[in-house]
C-alpha cells in the first residue's frame, strides 16, 4: 500500500481523483505532472478536486459527468455533496455503437448441478410453501416449521424448506398490473429450477386467488415422476380446508409425500451456458465502481463467453449511465425498451412528487457517493462489456443468454425477488458499507468493496475486491469471482448461507395502488 499513490485518477478527463484511504488537511500529493495540498479532510474512497472546476461546471469522473459544481471548487477540495449538483448530460444517445462481443469459451464449462424433468437446471434443491397472500402466511411458516422439525438427514439432496411469504396479495383491482406482477413473481418462484417441488397456500377470498395463479402459468408439481404424487394437489385454500390447523396439517402431509421425489436428483455436470447469474449492489461505496462492480463484469465477461447469462437489474440506479448501455444494444429496439423503462420511472417518480436522484442512500453518502448519476456509472459496472441483448419487465423469466436488464427497484429485497423469480439461480451482490444479504432459493454471494470492510464483516463477505486498491488487477479478482460462481452453483455454501438468511427476503414489488 506504502507504493502506490494516496490517490487515483480513474480516466485523462477526470477533474476528481479518489482517496485510496483518508487523507489529512495539508496533506500534499502528486497527481501526476499536478501537485495538490488538501484544503480538508477527505474521507477514504471519497473525491477531492485535482483542477479548479468553476460554478456550474461539470464534474468528472470515470471519464463521465456525474453532476455540477455548485459552487466555485479549488484544487484540494472535498468534492462531495456540499458543493455538488445534481445535472445529468443532456447530449443525445448512440446506438449500438460499441458491441464488443465476447470470444466463445472452448471448450464451454461445467458445473455440477439439478437436472429438472421439465429440462432446467438447478443450484439448489429447495422444496417451496408459496402464500399468495398475507393472510396465509402464518400457514406456510407453520408448514416449513413442522417439516424442519423432522429429521431431514434422511434426505441428503434436500436443501431445505422454504416459506415464500409476503405482505400484500390483496386491496388491488382484478388483473391489474400489480396482480399480474404479483402472479408472475410467485409463479417465478413455484418453476424456478431451484426448486424441486412447491404447494401453494392461500385464503380463499383474497384477490390474488391461488386457482387464478396455477390456471395462468400451468403450474404443475414439479416433483411428481409417479402415478401417486402427479395426484397430490399444488393449491389449497384456508377457507376451503377448514382453518388454519387442518390446512397445515394437509400441506405437511402432501410435502411428506413429495420428499423422497424429490431427494432422488442428484447433482451432475451442466453446461455453464444453463447458469444465469443475478447482478446486485446494495450499500454502495465510492470504491464500489472501482474494485467490486468492474471485477464482476469481467467475471460476468467471462460466464457470457461460456454461454451463460448475467442480468442487470435497478432501474433507477441504471439512470444517468444509461447511454453506456444504449451503445452496447444488440438493436435499436433493445436500446428503446431501456429508455421506455428510464422514462417511465421519471413520471413514476413525478407522479409521487417525487424525483430520481432521491438516490444515492445516506450510506452511500458516508461511502462516498454524491449523486445517482455517480452511482449509476459504478453500478452499470457489474454489466461488464458484453452486448445488452434484451430488456425485460420486473420477474419476466429471462429467456435470452448473454448480458440482459430486469426493470426493478433499487431497493435490494425487491430487486433481487425479480431477478430469482425472472430465472436466475445464482446471485452475485457487491457491497461497500457490508450489506447482509441473502435470498433462498438462489445463493447469493457477496463482494466487498474494500478490504477494511471484508476484514471487519469476514462473516459475511465471500469475497474481497478490495484488493484491487492494493494492487491486484480487476481481472484477477473478476476470476476469484467466476471460480466463485461456478463452485457455489455446484454446492459450495456461501456465507450468507452458512448463517441460515435468506428466509426473509421475498419481497415483491407492485408499485400501484392499495385500496
Amino acid at each position: 500500500m506504502s507504493n502506490l499513490s494516496p490517490v487515483l485518477v480513474l480516466h485523462p478527463s477526470d477533474n476528481v481523483a479518489v482517496a485510496r484511504q483518508s487523507l489529512n488537511a495539508g496533506q500534499t500529493i502528486s497527481v501526476g505532472e499536478v501537485t495538490v495540498t488538501l484544503n480538508e479532510a477527505v474521507p477514504a474512497n471519497h473525491k477531492l478536486a485535482i483542477h479548479p472546476i468553476a460554478l456550474g461546471e461539470m464534474i468528472r469522473k470515470f471519464g463521465q459527468p456525474i453532476g455540477a459544481a455548485a459552487q466555485q471548487i479549488s484544487p484540494g477540495d472535498w468534492v462531495h455533496t456540499q458543493n455538488v449538483a445534481l445535472e445529468k448530460a443532456t447530449s443525445g444517445y448512440e446506438f449500438c455503437t460499441e458491441i464488443n462481443h465476447p470470444v466463445p469459451a472452448n471448450p464451454a464449462g461445467t458445473f455440477q448441478g439439478f437436472r429438472r424433468a421439465n429440462g432446467s437446471a438447478g443450484t439448489r434443491n429447495y422444496i417451496a410453501v408459496i402464500s399468495t397472500v398475507n393472510c396465509s402466511a402464518t400457514a406456510s411458516r407453520y408448514v416449513a416449521q413442522e417439516l424442519t422439525r423432522m429429521d431431514l438427514s434422511q434426505y441428503e439432496n434436500i436443501d431445505g424448506i422454504l416459506p415464500v411469504v409476503h405482505k400484500s396479495g390483496c386491496a388491488f383491482a382484478w388483473n391489474s398490473e400489480d396482480h399480474r406482477m404479483l402472479n408472475r413473481t410467485l409463479a417465478g418462484f413455484a418453476q424456478h429450477p431451484n426448486i424441486a417441488a412447491a404447494i401453494i397456500l392461500g385464503l380463499g377470498c383474497e384477490t390474488a386467488q391461488a386457482s387464478h395463479l396455477q390456471e395462468t402459468h400451468g403450474l404443475v408439481q414439479l416433483g411428481g415422476h409417479s402415478n401417486s404424487t402427479e395426484q397430490l394437489p399444488m393449491v389449497l385454500n384456508i377457507q376451503d380446508v377448514g382453518g388454519v390447523r387442518k390446512t397445515v396439517e394437509r400441506a405437511v402431509g402432501v410435502i411428506r409425500e413429495l420428499l423422497p421425489d424429490a431427494n432422488r436428483v442428484c447433482r451432475e455436470p451442466i453446461s455453464l451456458g444453463e447458469l444465469s447469474v443475478g447482478l446486485q449492489c446494495g450499500g454502495s461505496d465510492g470504491a464500489s465502481g472501482i474494485t467490486a462492480n468492474p471485477a464482476l463484469g469481467h467475471a460476468c465477461d467471462l460466464l457470457i463467453a461460456h454461454g451463460g447469462g448475467a442480468v442487470l437489474a435497478e432501474t433507477p440506479e441504471v439512470y444517468g449511465a444509461e447511454q453506456l448501455l444504449t451503445r452496447r444494444a444488440i438493436s435499436r429496439e433493445v436500446a428503446e425498451k431501456l429508455l421506455d423503462r428510464i422514462r417511465w420511472w421519471e413520471d413514476y417518480a413525478r407522479r409521487h412528487s417525487a424525483s430520481i436522484d432521491n438516490n444515492p442512500s445516506w450510506g452511500n453518502k458516508q461511502g462516498g457517493l454524491t449523486t445517482i448519476i455517480e452511482k449509476s456509472l459504478g453500478a452499470v459496472a457489474k454489466g461488464g462489456t458484453s452486448p445488452l441483448q434484451d430488456v425485460y419487465l420486473y420477474s419476466e423469466i429471462v429467456k435470452s443468454r448473454g448480458l440482459t436488464l430486469m426493470d426493478s427497484p433499487g431497493y435490494d429485497p425487491m430487486s433481487v425477488t425479480g431477478l430469482v423469480a425472472g430465472g436466475c439461480q445464482l446471485v452475485v451482490f457487491t457491497t461497500g458499507r457490508g450489506s447482509c444479504f441473502g435470498c433462498k432459493p438462489s445463493p447469493t454471494i457477496k463482494v466487498a468493496t474494500n478490504t477494511t470492510m471484508f476484514r471487519r464483516m469476514s462473516e459475511d463477505m465471500d469475497v474481497n475486491a478490495g484488493s484491487i486498491l492494493e494492487g491486484a488487477s480487476v481481472q484477477e479478482v473478476g476470476r476469484e469471482i467466476f471460480d466463485r460462481m461456478v463452485a457455489v452453483a455446484s454446492g459450495e455454501q456461501t456465507l450468507s448461507e452458512a448463517q441460515g438468511i435468506g428466509d426473509e427476503e421475498f419481497c415483491p414489488w407492485m408499485p400501484g395502488p392499495v385500496f
